[in-house]
């Protein structure tokens, strides 16, 4: 019994072998068969590699299993192929699950791919398109017209896109356009700040439009104070100064040298050169530019002129009719003998101008000729000086002018309007000096402009009108225990009846007694730096003497002044340009 047992279980084991091998076999080539009933060409592919892209077949072999799938060819690395095939399924594998298959691009992924290399190629004819857009260049008359039209910041930027555009924009004959167009903003430039107790040379200037402050290294100006300033077309004149022998950098007056170079600058290039120095050193001298025209000779005029000291005068509101008769006798005796003066030289004049006229002429046409006035200002021993010199930008030569006459005073202020140098001394006088003929001319107004004197008046010219800044006593309004206060006024001068007529006010206390005020076209830019509770302040205002009300107004506050000395009030300059 027990062996018949054993045989009939033997016979049972090799029975259920060999159906568990038939339905092995059936399972496979049913496999084969659907395969071959559904295929494309696709996936005959597919089949001579062994493992379809639609789908991953797991594989065991001791427990483990193994994900098959050929994504090589998608990614372009077809040596880095997995084979495997169904013939190969029984020999090394065994079958985890029979009927259940994982897709490995689910949730249409092989259709993202499939669309992604679709728009790839179809957005290659776009790309080209454009590529062939961004060479198409625009002719340089255009080109120009869009870049004068630039802030001078934008265009600075725009010098370093390439080559010709730097090339372009800095051209004498660009800069020519973008001025006559006024497509320029005003820039305030001020010079002289100390930082850390020294003269640190930089230059803080202001972009009006913007808003915006910028800060300029001048390592040539390092060490040096108490200069002057002056602005002509595009370029900044330097004038003067002192510097410290003993302490270095630093506002020292107790061991000083006084400079007598010029030194300009150009803000659109930001470079530096020297023009002829004066033929005396000055600190702080009053400066008066503006230009001329080309056939003005300024030197025969400084020759015959230098030794006559206030041959003619202006009185307010009085006429020479009226005037003491003897005065009017000598002055007409002074005037025919100047008169013959000129006749006689007069054919030594015409040869002079026809050699000279021919060069003044063809270096008119490249620039424009304009002459620096410096008057005044402390000498090599801090004495104060009454002389003055001119210079010429063509011939780039300083000349001696005609001394101002001894009780004229210190000269501590000065501008230039309609050809005429007005300077104001500290004891309330006025004079002008005609550029062209070269000669000073007493100026007497009524009345002069009240005024406290710790703060000296400041002259400005806006478009051919003489204004002055005073600093006076106002009147309380009459309550009781009102204490008066100072004011600054802006007066106005008629320059046929030479009268004062007060047109405006300025809106802040004055702080600063060595406020600095420049002026451009109808502009006219304050700058006020003073010292309070150990804090250094500054207010920039502006005021436009075309409006009717001549109001001012605030355009920047406290942004300049951060990490400077007090002695900044006491050595600032300003100057303004368009550019």
């Amino acid at each position: 019994m027990i062996s018949e047992r054993l045989m009939g279980d033997a016979t049972l084991h090799r029975d259920l072998e060999a159906l568990s091998l038939s339905q092995r076999l059936v399972r496979t080539v049913s496999q084969k068969l659907k395969k071959k009933s559904h295929g494309g060409e696709g996936d005959e592919e597919d089949n001579v590699r062994g493992v379809s892209l639609r789908c991953l077949t797991l594989y065991g072999r001791g427990g483990g299993c193994k994900v098959g799938a050929d994504t090589s060819e998608e990614y372009g690395d077809p040596g880095s192929r997995r084979r495997s095939s169904a013939s190969e399924e029984g020999k090394v594998y065994t079958a985890i699950c029979e009927e259940t298959t994982v897709d490995c691009f689910s949730y249409g992924v092989k259709e993202k791919i499939w669309r992604k290399n679709c728009n790839r190629k179809a957005l290659e004819p776009e790309e080209s398109a454009q590529n062939s857009r961004m060479h198409v260049f625009l002719p340089d008359d255009i080109l120009e017209m869009c870049l004068m039209r630039l802030p001078l910041t934008s265009l600075m930027n725009a010098r370093l896109v390439c080559r010709k555009w730097r090339n372009l924009t800095t051209t004498s004959r660009f800069m020519q356009m973008r001025q006559d167009r006024l497509y320029q903003s005003p820039w305030l430039f001020v010079f002289g700040v100390v930082k850390d107790g020294y003269c640190s040379g930089e230059i803080h200037a202001l972009d009006v439009s913007l808003n915006q402050w910028h800060r300029l290294d001048a390592e040539i100006i390092k060490g040096r104070f108490l200069f002057s300033i002056a602005s002509i077309q595009d370029d900044i004149y330097i004038v003067g100064g002192c510097s410290s022998l003993t302490n270095y950098g630093k506002v020292d007056r107790s061991s000083f040298k006084t400079h007598k170079g010029v030194l300009v600058f150009s803000p659109l290039t930001k470079s530096w050169h020297k023009v002829a120095s004066m033929k005396y050193a000055r600190s702080t001298p009053v400066l008066g530019i503006c230009e001329v025209s080309s056939d003005c000779l300024i030197g025969r005029n400084q020759h015959n002129r230098q030794e006559r000291r206030f041959p003619r005068s202006r009185v307010g509101g009085v006429s020479d009719v009226y005037e003491d008769p003897h005065r009017l006798s000598v002055r007409r005796q002074l005037r025919n003998a100047l008169e013959e003066t000129d006749v006689s030289s007069l054919h030594n004049i015409k040869t002079y101008k026809s050699v000279k006229q021919k060069n003044i002429q063809s270096n008119a046409k490249d620039c424009k000729r304009f002459v620096l006035i410096a008057v005044g200002g402390l000498g090599s021993w801090d004495e104060p000086l009454d002389s003055g010199e001119i210079y010429d930008s063509v011939s780039n030569k300083w000349m001696e002018i005609q001394r101002l006459p001894i009780d004229f005073g210190i000269v501590c202020s000065g501008v230039v309007c309609n050809g005429m140098f007005y300077v104001y001394s500290e004891t309330d006088k006025l004079a002008g000096y005609d550029i062209e003929r070269g000669y000073w001319v007493g100026i007497q107004t009524c009345p002069f402009p009240p005024r406290v004197h710790e703060y000296y008046p400041k002259l400005i010219s806006c478009n051919g009108r003489l204004f002055m800044l005073s600093v006076s006593w106002c009147e309380g309004d009459g309550q009781i225990g009102r204490r008066n206060k100072a004011v600054r006024k802006l007066w106005e001068l008629d320059l046929m009846y030479l009268n004062w007529t007060e047109v405006s006010i300025h809106p802040d206390a004055p702080m600063d007694w060595n406020a600095a005020f420049v002026a451009d076209r109808n502009l006219i830019f304050g700058v006020e730096m003073f010292k309070i509770f150990g804090q250094v302040l500054d207010f920039l205002t502006m005021c436009d003497v075309s409006d009717t009300g001549m109001n001012w107004s605030h355009i920047s506050r406290n942004h300049a002044t951060h990490q400077l000395d007090a002695s900044s009030c006491m050595t600032k300059s300003m100057a303004v340009l368009h550019l």
